[in-house]
């Protein structure tokens, strides 16, 4: 029988492995994962979809490498879903979300992290208008083509 990681312990990896990044509004990087995961444990997601909601940029941002993700103490479903939600370089929107739909358990994950990303205060912190706006259209698109409805009345969300 493997030993799985704890969710604590998954937690502390991915906090390490985004160690000094920030998001676009200069945040630690692991308030967004710790927010995606609360947004995954709120929804009613599993362990492992929590685990996966802690792991969900680490392959995508080169924090952590597929071999790790491929050699960890995880289950197959956390391992699938962390692959699922890693965008390929140059992969059509589209694309992406087939992979997330036709993945089980991703879906949920990628809602928490297109909630968190789309969140009005989050955005209200770029200083940049252009850029806020640029973004919320990118959310509503992923949004939409996930098959999800719309955040707070308006359609909003992806994963940056």
């Amino acid at each position: 029988m493997v030993v799985q990681l704890t969710l604590a312990e998954v937690e502390a990896i991915a906090r390490a492995a985004h160690a000094g990044q920030t998001d676009k509004a200069g945040r630690a990087y692991a308030e967004h994962l710790a927010a995606v995961a609360d947004g995954v444990r709120a929804r009613g997601g599993t362990a492992e979809q929590i685990a996966a909601a802690w792991l969900h940029d680490a392959v995508e941002d080169g924090a952590l490498s597929e071999e790790w993700l491929e050699g960890a103490a995880l289950s197959q479903r956390t391992k699938d879903v962390v692959r699922a939600l890693t965008k390929q370089s140059g992969e059509e929107p589209q694309a992406y979300a087939r992979r997330i739909l036709a993945t089980p358990g991703a879906l949920l994950v990628k809602e928490a992290d297109l909630a968190h990303n789309a969140d009005p205060a989050r955005l209200a912190a770029l200083d940049d208008e252009p850029t806020r706006m640029r973004l919320k259209r990118k959310y509503a698109a992923m949004r939409q083509y996930l098959g999800l409805p719309g955040e707070g009345g308006e359609d909003g969300a992806d994963g940056e």
